[in-house]
């Protein structure tokens, strides 16, 4: 008896492509090297980190005329300074001067999809959450549809006070006394 001769499948191969959370965010074309081999791929919007997608007949060849294996990437999402992910939705901190905390007022919020207004209420304050609905993470695979972006307002305390501001400051906490 002579040796087998079935076709067999070829092996699968492993690779991971890194995303920033923008690039995650925005999708688009990427291109990956693998075993030398050029290979470009489409990253769709609101992938999450740690995804693995499949691409057939781009592992190892098959064997006797198999078919080649698959090539499984798996996405790894970098961790970002100014969001943390949970989901599609998405939380901010974002740092708002006394005077407007306690005054009121609009401030410009900047986002991934780019600059949003919002308007602080007078006497905000410190760790309050807003909502901003569909202002978050795109919803994987489902055009249009979007996760909240939540902000956490800091109250950021003025600093090098000129002696004016310390003199106004001492007549409010008079008038507060009273």
């Amino acid at each position: 008896r002579g040796g087998s001769t079935r076709a067999g499948a070829g092996p699968d191969y492993q690779a991971e492509l890194e995303l920033t959370l923008e690039d995650a965010y925005r999708g688009g074309p990427r291109t990956l090297i693998v075993n030398g081999k050029s290979l470009r791929l489409t990253i769709q919007p609101g992938v999450e980190d740690g995804q693995t997608i499949r691409l057939r007949d781009q592992g190892g060849p098959g064997r006797n005329g198999g078919p080649s294996g698959s090539l499984y990437i798996t996405l790894r999402v970098l961790p970002d300074a100014r969001f943390a992910r949970l989901g599609s939705d998405l939380t901010q901190d974002v740092p708002v001067p006394l005077y407007r905390a306690l005054l009121g007022g609009e401030q410009v919020v900047e986002t991934l999809a780019g600059p949003v207004k919002i308007n602080i209420k007078p006497e905000t304050q410190n760790g309050t959450r807003l909502r901003l609905r569909g202002k978050g993470f795109p919803v994987y695979k489902q055009e249009g549809q979007f996760g909240d972006l939540y902000l956490r307002l800091t109250v950021q305390l003025p600093q090098q006070l000129t002696d004016p501001e310390k003199e106004l400051l001492r007549q409010l906490a008079a008038l507060r006394k009273s």
